[in-house]
């Protein structure tokens, strides 16, 4: 038994705490050599107990140990005769010197005491005061790391421990016997509360078994840890044991009477304290804070009100506690007299802190009061106290509540700009509001200070704001906050990542959507993965690649579903290759595995390909199988009826729509109206939409860019014009394809001007021209410089030219004059 490693193994220090005192008064070394076990199969001559003792006494009694005396007691020991001896002559020994001995018995000759002996080492120990010494030694016994004779398990050693104390009860007096008990079992509660509570409540249950108690202060103790790790049960068991053999001071009795009002036992907690003032205890106002406290969490208003009637009848006077207890109790239950309580406090002396406020605010803001806890914060400020962290994350969880954005955005930034400590809760509730309300580079800015802050946001959050940024075209941003995830250690989830996935790839951003895919590691990828990759590839064209990951797919052991093939289907749909389109499609049908959203791609596609008859068989073909038909149906076939001119049956299957009860969509007016413009019928068109919007459809910028481009075409520029005012006045914000198709219109009549006018009434509106934009005045412009004068602008504000820019410019430098044909 190495005394010495009571800590961490050949510690200096652990040693000097343990052995603060000369140890021996000559080298042991000598003893160590010449000691031999008894080897020669003589069996050992029954001990003489008397003369055992006297020469234990003799040994243990000075301050020094005494090699010469090691050496010749050592061959006559066992370890219970030490014990019997040990235990007898405890009064005479010095303790130094007995910590001395055991470890020079067990490192030197392997000698392996007993658990008992232990325990009376530990007991001399405190009464002489060497309590750190004391300590350490309990705290190894009990965790096995002292061999001790005949017990090796440590899930039993505190067991064993609590039985070995147990049987000096007899000889040990009793003020010395609760100290060592005390220690036991604070050594129990605070050093082995990672076992559990059953660890210390077993050892407590042994000694109580043989009526041994701790100290009354210790009895509280272990009630208060069990009542922190929510053993209530457990509290209430012990403290049943615990009355038959202390008497409970007030601090006990508030112990359990939390214990009850926690575990909603409210009846057993007023018998409780009914039952201290039958024992002379009187309960204090921790007492009733914790009783008041109780009844209010469990709608006894009227009970919980005589309570503190009671308590200041009695001459205990209020904290601010009670008061925080009264007013978030009252709040709760939509009862509350502010005025009156707050009067009262003061009646008391008593003036609110800033928990009192932080409690009213908080109550406000869970009612939905937001203008209520404004005042108070008003108030609170006006009187003294600092709002804090609490203050402001109560406010704006209450704004965040009532949906008011604005409030709850700058209650952000004055906590940021205010350093003060912001909580989870309330960064995630704010960026969710922001995200609803389309507020996203908000979001976007709050998220990346929760990344400064080492906080991650939560990943049903962060799906949504990576699919907010996506559908705003923000890729970008989208991505790099991904990345920052990742490099702090925050990786984002599989969802988050396929929202991410989605939206590159169905922009097209397919370099970044691959690099995002070679970073996901640790996550395993799902069909919804493989899925955005397959959309990727076949927007670009490259449904062979498309293919590939279907293929890769399956040796991975994921199964395609119909989304993967109508996919591959669409891409094959819009790269023209309507022949295997319909190869892939005849196959899934015949598995049974297509649906209505497959019907839809190939009539899309037949319409595309001209081949509408097969598009009418396809739509035909839905109807004789009864499926429930939609708008999206019904649109993709119009559309096709349109994009070749007929009309007649465009309107004809618009009209079946609505006798089938399917409400035409602003998709199918805008397939209409394209329609009709495109034969030249622009005013039947205007007059479409006029008809429509006056039967109450809310109308799209679709459908009025739609006829914006019929006046266009025709060179009826004014009433182009007039059709954008009139899209405004209605709040139908014009994008970019509005604007591009009007400067389309005005560079076709050679109106550099108005065009170039328009371009930037577009930017002033905050709509960024895009590359088809400055495409369209390049090739507007007939003057080479000018062209590239726009070209320069493009590239200055970060957008890129294309094959048809520089085609563009590269016909109109081959337009120019020569030499030769300027000097003719």
């Amino acid at each position: 038994m190495d005394l010495r490693r009571l800590n961490i193994a050949k510690s200096a220090a652990i040693y000097h705490l343990l052995f603060p005192f000369p140890s021996i008064t000559r080298s042991l070394a000598c003893v160590t050599t010449t000691f031999q076990p008894n080897n020669n199969n003589q069996p050992t001559p029954p001990p003489n107990h008397n003369l055992l003792k006297e020469s234990v006494t003799s040994l243990l009694s000075h301050h020094t140990l005494d090699s010469n005396k090691c050496k010749q007691l050592m061959p006559r020991l066992s370890p219970h005769t030490f014990d019997t001896a040990f235990l007898a002559v405890r009064s005479h020994v010095n303790a130094k010197t007995a910590l001395n001995f055991f470890h020079y018995a067990s490192n030197s000759c392997c000698f392996n005491f007993t658990c008992n002996s232990i325990c009376v080492l530990i007991h001399l120990l405190l009464v002489a005061n060497v309590q750190q010494s004391a300590r350490l030694l309990m705290i190894r016994l009990i965790d096995a790391k002292l061999p001790v004779l005949n017990t090796d398990k440590f899930k039993t050693r505190h067991i064993e421990v609590a039985m070995a104390l147990a049987k000096l009860k007899m000889v040990i007096e009793p003020v010395s016997m609760v100290n060592l008990i005390d220690m036991f079992i604070h050594v129990c509660c605070s050093q082995f509360k990672n076992f559990g509570s059953g660890f210390v409540v077993d050892a407590f249950l042994v000694l109580a078994e043989r009526a041994i108690f701790p100290s009354v202060g210790t009895c509280n103790y272990v009630l208060t840890s069990l009542v922190k790790a929510k053993e209530l049960h457990k509290c209430y068991k012990v403290f049943d044991i615990m009355s038959k053999g202390v008497s409970p001071d007030v601090r006990m009795f508030t112990t359990v009477v939390s214990a009850y009002c926690k575990g909603g036992r409210i009846d057993d907690a007023i018998l409780l304290i009914s039952k201290m003032e039958t024992l002379g205890v009187a309960p204090n106002v921790y007492t009733y804070n914790n009783i008041i406290d109780g009844l209010f969490k469990n709608g006894r208003i009227g009970e919980a009100s005589q309570f503190k009637d009671k308590m200041v009848n009695k001459g205990i006077r209020p904290n601010q506690y009670t008061y925080s207890i009264l007013i978030k109790g009252f709040i709760n239950l939509e009862k509350f007299d502010e005025d009156k309580i707050l009067k009262d406090m003061l009646g008391k002396g008593l003036v609110p802190n800033v928990e009192i406020y932080n409690t009213l605010m908080s109550g406000y803001c869970k009612l939905g009061k937001t203008s209520e806890a404004l005042r108070v914060k008003d108030s609170m400020i006006a009187n003294g106290p600092s709002p804090n962290s609490i203050t402001f994350n109560s406010l704006i969880l209450g704004f965040c509540k009532r949906g008011l954005v604005e409030q709850a955005e700058d209650g952000l930034d004055e906590m940021i700009s205010g350093g003060l400590s912001i909580n989870l809760d309330t960064y995630n509730s704010v960026i969710h509001l922001l995200c609803e309300n389309c507020r996203i580079e908000s979001a976007l800015r709050f998220t990346k200070q929760m990344l400064l802050s080492n906080m991650k946001p939560d990943d049903k959050l962060l799906t949504t704001l990576v699919s907010k940024l996506c559908k705003s075209a923000k890729h970008k941003e989208a991505t790099e906050l991904w990345f920052s995830l990742f490099d702090k250690g925050f990786a984002a989830n599989i969802v988050t990542s396929n929202a991410l996935l989605h939206g590159l790839c169905k922009a097209g951003e397919m370099e970044d959507a691959v690099r995002v895919v070679k970073e996901m590691k640790g996550l395993i990828l799902d069909t919804f993965t493989y899925n955005a990759l397959i959309l990727g590839f076949c927007k670009e064209g490259k449904v062979d690649k498309g293919f590939k990951l279907k293929e890769e797919m399956i040796k991975k052991g994921l199964k395609p579903d119909t989304c993967t093939y109508n996919l591959l289907m669409k891409g094959y749909c819009n790269g023209s290759k309507i022949d295997k389109a319909v190869e892939l499609f005849d196959e899934r049908k015949k598995a049974g595995l297509v649906n209505i959203h497959t019907y839809g791609i190939m009539i899309d596609g037949c319409g595309k390909s001209d081949d509408i008859v097969q598009a009418e068989n396809l739509f035909n073909e839905l109807v004789a199988k009864k499926e429930k038909l939609n708008a999206v149906i019904y649109n993709t076939l119009i559309r096709a009826y349109t994009k070749n001119g007929n009309m007649t049956s465009a309107f004809r299957l618009c009209n079946d729509m609505k006798t089938k009860n399917i409400q035409p969509t602003p998709a199918t007016y805008s397939s209409l109206i394209h329609g009709l413009c495109n034969l030249g019928l622009v005013e039947d068109a205007r007059n479409l939409l006029d008809r429509v919007r006056n039967e109450g459809l809310l109308l799209n910028v679709v459908c009025y860019t739609a006829l914006i481009g019929g006046y266009c075409k025709v060179g009826q520029m004014d009433k182009a014009r007039s059709v954008l005012q009139e899209m405004i006045s209605y709040n139908i914000r014009p994008n970019k394809i509005t604007y591009t198709v009007i400067i389309h219109g005005y560079c076709v009549l050679g109106n550099k001007e108005e065009a170039t006018k328009l371009k930037q009434e577009m930017e002033n509106e905050g709509i960024a021209p895009d590359v088809v934009t400055y495409n369209v005045l390049t090739n507007g412009y007939s003057n080479l410089e000018e062209a590239f004068h726009v070209t320069d602008q493009m590239i200055k504000n970060e957008v890129y030219p294309d094959e048809i820019t520089y085609t563009s410019l590269i016909n109109k430098w081959q337009e120019q004059p020569t030499c030769a044909s300027k000097k003719e």
